[in-house]
């Protein structure tokens, strides 16, 4: 077998390899019909386990040498173990149906696009893995296993088997990683900033001087100085640049990043040979100019869109990272301090005024109010009691709350909504795709205009071909047409967030702007889902507000020991203290009988009643024969009371009508036409449908799909899964299913007027979209024949396509201000 000429350096990490093991290689791998040389053990068993993999491709797409690999030390393996325990899990796994896990990982060592493709094939080849995608910017790895077939120690192993590290995801340690990298793009805005000062002060001169005033050899010199102070800023500012045209020339495209570095490279190695063989003009002062104010550019741009995304980001860091816990409660009041991560379901928590609360909680004593406007919208507080239930993350106001854990970890509502925004974003929509596919044609057509117009200078007035060639290359750049789409996505979807609605699907905004008709399931969207006391109507000889009040605590203490939905409301807001019944007697599908005060009552369906009394229902309780549910209250001898009871409608669904102004509303419901009826009176749709199937909601959907309408479908049951996968748009509301939420493109979290809301935050985004690709569009148009006609410097071109740039994300951040959105 051939030994490979390049074995001075490490086939694996590229450091070099010293004599005594290269000769013969003492770690060696083959790739490719040859011997490799690689320095240590680690990287020796990492590459062997690449290419065993069949990931070899590994080594053709990486933009540079992976780190050295060291072996996994015994400690490491033994903490990896631990990763298994149930215990530790629970902060950050997300347990599913069957075996089925899924957690948020960050990762170590990534340095290119080939580091995300080798991670997601090697994690992919692991039997019982089930999906696994990575997030290159943020370093965030989601992976979904088969807890009965692979553990989650394999899987971090596995990463750490091809030379990378794998951890729960730890916001502070993310926040850590991005200031590492803000502290390099600074380093290198730096850098060329001080270059292009220092080249300036030669250059000036140059310009200021009459012709022949500075000699040759002081302006060369001056030249070799421009040459040397550029050099840093053409090898190590420019990084970014050549990893972006590397990366997308390996992917066989043409990016954004490709003009930059040819223009850049033309005019520093033109200018190189100027100043070598003392003949032609140099552009030193160009290139460390143009490169500083695209850096600049890029620096302020990255800096606006995390500003458009840190409302969907700040999620994350909601969860404090202590909690105070009760040792021994009730008896004991001792607090101690433990880890959020160490926390249990059934923990008696203190939450004091201003802290967050640590995990979804039932609230055991104590009352006071919980803002929950970054989780909800709702920008009121709202008040919490024994008995109420208080979300993770959100903020406890007023007074000193005891709380028990009920959910902790991946089960909290807050994570849920995490998991929802990471798909959202790692989804691009049409639009999107759409752009970028344009881009990388403007690119490719961008260099055939450069090249046709340095010939024809060159031809025409050779000292001016490179310098319009590199204002060309600069100024067309269509970085703005890549960035119109998913800036305004991104600032959409953190205004949505705060408002209560969660994108969950990259189309989403972009279908909500253009629909045509919105389709709402009634029970538990539009009303509550829940019976609740409509009207009393009193049948006895003295129907004061006393004897109703007596009446309903009479009814609620019938109802004391049941657990009915209608129960629940007949008690609702009664006190039935020093009420005594005795002798229950429960009557399933009828209702309940017992005695009280040496008389016999009866509650429950008028046939049931009926029964039970000897009186006639009177006359003037015939016209409530028609109310969906009714339940009479009666003694051996006379009709008391009968309590129309139904689902209320929720008190925001009249304005959320109001909201949909433009499209046809329809109740589509699978409860009796009566009350479906009722419901839609009140709300004024005209169009609705009653007693539906799953099925037949589903069809009635599609029959307005093959009309040719765009329908949103709002809904929260399980019936309605099928027929929210099947809208253009869907929208789950978040207390609903979690299968009419896996089907959602967007889930409610908060009032349904966050709703409307998003209709007109999308129709807004749709307008911001167009503007700033009709902005991106007719800058390069109009900008290209400016270039061509030599009537644009390098340095005003890099200006001109980093203020483009920037003015595309600044025009999308009003989307994340708050406020009214409008328009079409």
């Amino acid at each position: 077998m051939q030994q490979d000429n390049q074995s001075e350096f490490c086939f694996h990490c590229g450091e070099p390899v010293a004599e005594a093991d290269r000769l013969p290689p003492r770690y060696p791998v083959t790739y490719g019909q040859l011997q490799r040389t690689t320095c240590c053990t680690g990287c020796q068993a990492v590459a062997q386990t690449i290419l065993q993999s069949g990931l070899a491709s590994y080594y053709e797409q990486r933009e540079k040498p992976a780190d050295r690999a060291a072996p996994l030390p015994d400690e490491l393996l033994a903490q990896l173990r631990l990763y298994d325990s149930p215990e530790l899990q629970a902060s950050f796994v997300k347990l599913e149906p069957g075996d089925r896990r899924e957690a948020a990982l960050i990762l170590e060592g990534i340095s290119c696009a080939a580091c995300i493709w080798l991670n997601e094939r090697h994690l992919l080849s692991l039997p019982g893995v089930l999906e696994a995608s990575v997030n290159y910017t943020t370093h965030r790895a989601r992976v979904c296993w088969d807890n009965s077939r692979v553990q989650l120690s394999q899987i971090l192993l596995a990463v750490a088997d091809i030379g990378y590290r794998a951890h729960p995801y730890d916001p502070g340690r993310q926040e850590a990683l991005r200031q590492k990298e803000r502290k390099g793009a600074i380093a290198r805005l730096w850098i060329a900033g001080l270059s292009m000062m220092q080249v300036m002060m030669y250059a000036v001169p140059v310009y200021l001087a009459e012709p022949g005033e500075i000699g040759p050899t002081w302006l060369n010199l001056m030249q070799w100085a421009s040459l040397l102070l550029t050099l840093p800023v053409v090898l190590y500012a420019c990084q970014a640049f050549h990893q972006g045209a590397w990366r997308d020339l390996k992917r066989g495209r043409l990016g954004m990043d490709a003009p930059v570095v040819l223009g850049v490279w033309a005019a520093f190695i033109a200018s190189c040979w100027a100043t070598v063989t003392r003949q032609g003009e140099v552009y030193f002062d160009s290139v460390s100019m143009f490169v500083f104010l695209l850096l600049g550019g890029r620096f302020l741009e990255g800096m606006a869109r995390r500003k458009a995304g840190e409302a969907a980001e700040s999620l994350i860091k909601l969860l404090p990272a202590f909690a105070h816990r009760l040792a021994g409660w009730p008896a004991g009041r001792d607090v101690e301090a433990v880890p959020v991560a160490r926390l249990a379901v059934g923990d008696v928590l203190l939450v004091k005024p201003g802290e967050r609360y640590p995990a979804d909680a039932q609230v055991l004593e104590g009352e006071g109010e919980a803002d929950e406007a970054l989780l909800t919208g709702e920008a009121r507080a709202v008040p919490k009691q024994p008995g109420a239930m208080v979300i993770g993350g959100a903020v406890n106001g007023g007074t000193p709350l005891v709380v028990r854990v009920e959910r902790i970890g991946q089960e909290t509502q807050l994570a849920g909504i995490v998991r929802l925004l990471d798909r959202a974003l790692a989804e691009k929509p049409q639009l999107a795709l759409l752009a970028d596919r344009v881009a990388g044609w403007f690119v490719a057509a961008l260099l055939l205009v450069a090249a046709a117009g340095w010939f024809w200078w060159h031809v025409h007035d050779p000292l001016h071909a490179l310098p319009i060639t590199v204002a060309v290359l600069v100024i067309s750049c269509p970085c703005a047409l890549s960035l119109a789409t998913p800036a305004a996505l991104t600032a959409a979807t953190g205004r949505l967030a705060q408002a209560g609605l969660l994108v969950t699907r990259g189309h989403a905004l972009e279908t909500l702007a253009s629909a045509t008709d919105v389709v709402f399931d009634k029970t538990g969207t539009l009303t509550h889902g829940r019976p609740t006391l409509q009207a009393v109507k009193l049948l006895v000889a003295d129907p004061s507000a006393s004897n109703e009040s007596a009446l309903r605590a009479l009814a609620a203490l019938l109802e004391a020991a049941s657990e009915h939905p209608i129960a629940h409301a007949l008690r609702e807001g009664i006190d039935t203290t020093g009420l005594v019944a005795s002798d229950y007697t429960n009557y399933p599908g009828g209702g309940v009988e017992a005695s009280m005060g040496g008389q016999r009552y009866r509650l429950g369906r008028a046939d049931f009643v009926a029964t039970f009394c000897s009186a006639p229902l009177p006359e003037e309780a015939q016209d409530w024969r028609h109310k969906d549910t009714v339940v009479w209250l009666a003694s051996t001898t006379q009709w008391l009371a009968g309590f129309a009871m139904g689902d209320a409608i929720r008190p925001e669904a009249a304005a959320l009508l109001a909201q949909c102004e433009g499209l046809t509303t329809h109740v589509l419901s699978g409860d009796a036409l009566g009350p479906t009826q009722a419901v839609a009176q009140t709300l004024g749709i005209a169009q609705l449908k009653a007693a539906a199937l799953p099925a037949d909601k589903l069809a009635y959907v599609q029959a307005l799909q093959a009309q040719g309408r765009r329908v949103i479908m709002v809904g929260d049951g399980v019936n309605d899964a099928p027929v929210l996968a099947a809208a253009n748009v869907s929208v789950a509301v978040g207390g609903g299913a979690e299968a009419a939420q896996a089907a959602g493109d967007l889930v409610l979290v908060g009032k349904l007027t966050a709703l409307g809301e998003g209709l007109r935050v999308a129709r807004q985004t749709r307008r911001i979209i167009r503007q700033n690709l009709a902005w991106a569009l007719g800058y390069n148009l109009v900008a290209l024949p400016f270039a061509l006609a030599g009537m644009v410097t390098p340095w005003l071109a890099s200006l001109g396509m980093a203020g483009s740039s920037l003015l595309v994300v600044c025009n999308a951040l009003r989307l994340a201000a708050k406020g009214k959105a409008g328009g079409q």
